[in-house]
């Protein structure tokens, strides 16, 4: 009994030892279920944080859009897609010139003028020549008709300063290219307003354009600022862009944007498709900063004053 006695206190230890050691693993468990639940937490409030903030930034980007006249989805074809306008009184400082002077004004959209394959043909065309030198800013042009071409923060003549170089960057067919959807284009605005195509010509500027979301270093690349085509080029009465990537997969912004008094609405450029509108002040625009990706387009302008006419370009 004696040593029964004197075992007891040692198998108590044990008994108590045990139990510290479970109630220890149970707070472990606890406290590692408390961290796991505040880590779960945490991310799930990171998650929703983020997607508020992406909501509220895509939002954002469509604010100021009252409409889209043409979504990169959809195709505008067989028929343009015709928006009237008042003409404004711009046409009235100018000499009118009957049966090309807008007498009713307004914008349209087409994709049945130009094919996807012709559209990425004439990028191929820009990017070979921009390759050559390009803006330090995010806008660069290419005017084969001047053949101004963007050089840092200056312009540099591109046959002249390539020289010999030029037979092999363009081709013959390049050119045709250029021109045939060039006359297309001329047809389908002539159509749509109504006009003599023979008493409408090219005017300069007419150029490509790339834009990407490099900051500006210069004016040249500051692209965004709503603007008149009437009163920035005088001798402009018809305007047209035809696009040749696409919003939404080769960019995000660079959506071309009407001014209205009511609202604003957005082309959203598509490889292929042309839009056209009467160059006066009721059609004040802007394009939107790209923000990721390269926009590439021709912006071919048409002028009432023959004065102002400039030829086709030819391989030197």
């Amino acid at each position: 009994m004696a040593l029964l006695r004197a075992r007891n206190p040692k198998a108590s230890n044990a008994a108590e030892i045990e139990k510290k050691i479970k109630r220890g693993n149970a707070l472990r468990q606890g406290s590692l279920w408390q961290s796991s639940r505040t880590l779960f937490t945490l991310l799930l409030v990171a998650v929703c944080v983020t997607a508020v903030a992406t909501w509220l930034y895509l939002t954002s980007l469509d604010g100021d859009i009252t409409e889209t006249l043409a979504s990169q989805r959809e195709m505008v074809s067989p028929q343009p897609r015709v928006f009237s306008v008042q003409c404004s009184e711009d046409y009235e400082n100018h000499k009118r010139y009957p049966g090309c002077t807008p007498q009713r004004c307004g914008r349209a959209v087409t994709d049945a003028m130009v094919t996807r394959e012709e559209a990425h043909a004439l990028r191929r065309l820009a990017e070979r020549g921009l390759a050559l030198a390009g803006s330090e800013g995010g806008a660069s042009i290419l005017d084969l008709h001047s053949g101004a071409l963007s050089m840092g923060k200056q312009f540099v003549n591109i046959y002249r300063y390539f020289g010999d170089q030029i037979s092999d960057v363009f081709t013959a067919e390049d050119f045709k290219l250029y021109r045939d959807v060039r006359e297309r284009i001329q047809a389908v605005v002539a159509e749509m307003f109504g006009l003599d195509p023979t008493l409408m010509y090219l005017t300069k500027p007419t150029f490509f354009s790339r834009i990407n979301s490099t900051a500006a270093k210069t004016q040249h690349d500051e692209y965004w600022h709503p603007h008149i085509d009437k009163v920035t080029y005088g001798s402009f009465d018809y305007t047209s862009l035809l696009y040749l990537s696409d919003y939404g997969s080769d960019f995000t912004g660079g959506r071309f944007v009407f001014m209205d008094e009511n609202g604003n609405r957005t082309v959203e450029p598509r490889a292929g498709r042309v839009s056209f509108f009467s160059s006066g002040s009721e059609n004040l625009h802007r394009v939107e900063k790209v923000t990721w990706g390269t926009r590439y387009a021709i912006t071919v302008s048409f002028t009432c004053d023959p004065a102002h006419a400039i030829a086709d370009p030819t391989l030197p």
